[in-house]
């Protein structure tokens, strides 16, 4: 099930929530998470017990760690099983196949004998949400170890911190301590109701009017191949993808935000105008936000940081954006996106945290940042590394001619309602604050005006059919 279809906007929603606000207070966490377990399960019952699995397992692994006169060595049991666990789980669905098909490549190309891929390991099914809510429930351990949040008050309320359906499958990661309290009890009134409302409205338009119509002419220039691409037709297609992604991503995070202020929860922003960075350094602090934190929080910290030298801070860097990529997805092409913002981080943290064009104005820094982020969206979007590969040579080197098609693509995709999109894309990126800015204040021409675009899309929602988000598949 996805926020932005028929089942959810006309039933799922509207039924969860009279049942949620039907229900005595004391028990509507216990409801919130019964339909946040039917909507996880829309896709695939089993991933249910999956998750409730994890589920168990972490609870009682808090329960270990935060024991009465519970000693060194069994906090520590409690923690390295609830890691080990979770990275298993995580190992198995998301990189086994990976991992056994790149071992195989490997050794073909070092003439040993071929083996099979068994045929357990080619029917695996990523479930939807997995990386998301493993890293949520992991961090409840890490943290409570740490001593950095409290532990649930029961099965029940971990259970509902676990499977909370507005963030449940594309983040953002809500961490245990951010939210404990609100699963004993939440302040429900009809201002923040319908702050949450507009902030959904929002979300919604942002998905259906700019993800989708962007994400239309990216894939047209990334299917086309080489031969039938030209320059300008390929830096189109990667700028309307750098947009797509921003809005798509933004959009499911402004309608988690916005579900979450519905039924009483405040979930954490994910994005602050990323486009609008200067460096890679600021952009991580902009972009995806919560998962940049819990990498820094759960991997660079431990690591040493920034605390054993220099070269030692690199070094982390690195390692911690190539396992950033690799989060992403099992493929040489996020390995290599990951690779790419480490280097960038580590040059300008050896530059002061300042980029190689630091001396430039900020206009010129954001442009050239800007750009540094197209070349890495090109990874990122494409389906393996030589189509990455194909696709920047066009970009910076002219392959791919002037061939009739791909001078027939370049004038599909430079017709001027494509322009106007594009136009007004950037203009929303570069001129108009973000949703948590627009909404900071509300007001009636801010409500009607979101309860308009959300018919207008509603409407465009049918004529454009089934379109799921893009970080559903990491």
């Amino acid at each position: 099930m996805v926020f932005t279809s028929h089942i959810f906007i006309f039933y799922f929603l509207l039924v969860s929530l009279a049942a949620y606000y039907a229900t005595p207070g004391p028990w509507r966490h216990v409801v919130f998470t019964l339909f946040s377990y039917v909507f996880y399960g829309w896709w695939n019952p089993w991933f249910v017990l999956l998750m409730g699995a994890g589920t168990v397992v972490d609870y009682y692994c808090g329960r270990i760690i935060t024991a009465p006169g519970a000693g060194e060595g069994q906090r520590r049991f409690g923690l390295l099983f609830s890691i080990i666990s979770n990275l298993l789980v995580l190992a198995f669905f998301k990189y086994a196949g990976w991992a056994v098909g790149t071992a195989s490549s490997v050794g073909a190309f070092l003439g040993l004998p071929a083996f099979p891929v068994p045929e357990f390991i080619q029917r695996i099914v990523l479930p939807v949400g997995i990386s998301f809510y493993v890293f949520q429930s992991l961090s409840y351990c890490i943290d409570l170890y740490r001593r950095h949040a409290p532990p649930a008050k029961s099965l029940g309320h971990f259970a509902c911190f676990v499977s909370l359906y507005p963030h449940l499958v594309a983040g953002p990661i809500v961490r245990y301590s951010s939210i404990a309290g609100q699963l004993s009890g939440r302040i429900h009134t009809i201002e923040a109701f319908t702050m949450g409302l507009a902030r959904f409205c929002l979300g919604f338009c942002k998905k259906i009017m700019l993800a989708d119509p962007l994400g239309v002419l990216a894939d047209a220039a990334f299917n086309a191949g080489p031969g039938s691409l030209g320059t300008a037709a390929a830096w189109f297609g990667v700028v309307a993808y750098a947009f797509q992604i921003y809005f798509d991503f933004s959009a499911y995070s402004d309608m988690a935000v916005g579900l979450g202020r519905m039924f009483g929860f405040r979930i954490v922003e994910n994005f602050k105008s990323p486009y609008l960075a200067a460096s890679l350094t600021e952009f991580w602090r902009r972009w995806h936000i919560s998962l940049s934190t819990f990498l820094r929080d759960y991997l660079y910290i431990p690591l040493g940081g920034n605390r054993r030298g220099a070269a030692r801070t690199y070094v982390n860097l690195m390692m911690v954006m190539v396992i950033g990529g690799l989060w992403h997805g099992a493929a040489t092409t996020f390995l290599v996106w990951g690779a790419i913002h480490g280097l960038m981080l580590a040059l300008e943290r050896w530059r002061g945290r300042k980029p190689l064009y630091g001396p430039l104005p900020r206009p010129l820094r954001v442009a050239l940042t800007f750009v540094v982020l197209l070349v890495t969206w090109v990874f990122f979007r494409a389906d393996h590394f030589a189509m990455a590969t194909g696709y920047l040579g066009v970009m910076f080197a002219g392959q791919g001619g002037e061939n009739p098609a791909a001078i027939l693509l370049t004038q599909q995709l430079f017709a001027w309602p494509n322009l106007l999109w594009m136009a007004g894309a950037a203009l929303v990126v570069w001129g108009v604050p973000n949703s948590q800015q627009l909404l900071e204040r509300l007001t009636v021409p801010k409500v009607v005006a979101c309860l308009a675009g959300f018919v207008i899309s509603l409407g465009l929602m049918f004529a454009q059919g089934y379109s799921p988000f893009l970080y559903f598949q990491f």
